[in-house]
C-alpha cells in the first residue's frame, strides 16, 4: 500500500445477488443462473475499490451485531479495508439487499436499512483525519460525515462527496464542506435547479465547490472545476455482467486519485475506467481491478 490513508464514511451492507436471463413481465417464479452473497453499501464498496487499487483505506460505518454484520465485516477485511471503526451495535439489524441482475447487467435492487442505528459519531477517531489523504462520504450517516468533513476542512484534507437520490435534504447540511461533489444523474437533476447540466455544474463551482461532476452511465462523466477547467470523460465500453456498485467504484477510485494529487481530468479518466471494469463481475466487488489491471485495461483501450 502506498500514499496517505483514505477514510470512507457511510453505508455497509450485505447484498444477495441473483442473476437471471430476463426480467419477467408479470410476477412469477424464476430460477437464478448464478448467485452470490456480496459485500455492498456505497461507502463500503468505494472503500473496497480503493483497497483493491492498493490504497490504505479505513471504513467508518455502523452494522448490527448479527450474522449479516459478521459477514459484512469479514468481507471488508478480505477486501483489504480497515474495519477497526466499523462498529457493531446490539439490537440493530445490519443492512441487506436483494439484487436481481439480468443477462445485460441491468439490475433491480430491494434494500432494507435498520432505522435504529445510534446517530452519534463521538466514538470516531477524528484525530486520524489530520493524516489522511482524502475523506469520502456517501451521506448516509450525517453525523459521521459532518464530524469527518469538518475535521478535514480544518486540516486542509480534501473531501469527496457521493450524492445519490437518498441524500435528500441532508445535502444542504454538508455541501459547504465538500471539495469534490459528485452526483448521480437523477440526484443531480432532482436537487439542483438549472436549464442544463453545464449550468448546474457552473453554479456549484461558483458556490465554492472545488470540483463538481455528474456520472451519466454510458454517456460518461461531465465535470467542471474551479478556475475554469472542465470536460466530459467518455465511458469505457465493456461487456457488462452486473452494473451494481459501478458508481461506488467510481467514487472510490476518484478519492484514491485525489489522495494521490492527480489532476481532475486524470481522476475522471481513471475513475471511469475502474467503474467500467467493476461491471465485469457478478456482485459489486467481483470486477474491481488492481492498479496493474487498471493500467493494462487503459493500455488496451488506447490501442
Amino acid at each position: 500500500m502506498t500514499g496517505k490513508p483514505i477514510i470512507a464514511v457511510g453505508h455497509a451492507s450485505l447484498d444477495y445477488v441473483y442473476r437471471i436471463d430476463a426480467f419477467p413481465s408479470s410476477p412469477t417464479k424464476l430460477r437464478a443462473t448464478a448467485h452470490v452473497a456480496s459485500g455492498g453499501g456505497m461507502a463500503a464498496n468505494a472503500a473496497a475499490a480503493i483497497a483493491r487499487l492498493g490504497g490504505d483505506v479505513s471504513l467508518w460505518a455502523r452494522t448490527g451485531d448479527d450474522a449479516a454484520g459478521g459477514i459484512i465485516r469479514h468481507q471488508l477485511r478480505v477486501a483489504g479495508v480497515g474495519t477497526s471503526h466499523v462498529r457493531a451495535f446490539d439490537h440493530a439489524s445490519s443492512a441487506t439487499a436483494a439484487v436481481i441482475v439480468d443477462k445485460r447487467g441491468e439490475r433491480l435492487v430491494v434494500s432494507e436499512d435498520d432505522h435504529e442505528f445510534p446517530l452519534a459519531a463521538d466514538w470516531l477517531p477524528i484525530s486520524d483525519v489530520a493524516d489522511a489523504g482524502a475523506v469520502s462520504s456517501d451521506l448516509t450517516w450525517l453525523e459521521g460525515t459532518l464530524a469527518a468533513f469538518s475535521a478535514a476542512r480544518a486540516h486542509g484534507v480534501p473531501t469527496v462527496l457521493d450524492i445519490d437520490l437518498n441524500s435528500g435534504q441532508l445535502l444542504s447540511k454538508v455541501i459547504g464542506l465538500a471539495d469534490y461533489a459528485i452526483f448521480s444523474a437523477p440526484a443531480f437533476r432532482a436537487f439542483l435547479p438549472g436549464t442544463s447540466d453545464e449550468e448546474r455544474l457552473s453554479r456549484l463551482v461558483q458556490s465554492g465547490i472545488r470540483h463538481a461532476g455528474v456520472t451519466l452511465g454510458e454517456k460518461g462523466y461531465l465535470w467542471r472545476a474551479r478556475g475554469g477547467d472542465h470536460g466530459r470523460q467518455p465511458a469505457f465500453p465493456v461487456e457488462a455482467v452486473d452494473t451494481t456498485g459501478a458508481g461506488d467504484a467510481f467514487h472510490g477510485a476518484f478519492a484514491w486519485c485525489v489522495a494521490k494529487g492527480l489532476a481532475d481530468a486524470e481522476c475522471a479518466r481513471l475513475a471511469s475506467a475502474v467503474a467500467a471494469m467493476s461491471c465485469t463481475g457478478l456482485g459489486a466487488r467481483a470486477g474491481l481491478p488492481t492498479a496493474h489491471e487498471l493500467d493494462q485495461f487503459l493500455a488496451r483501450s488506447a490501442a
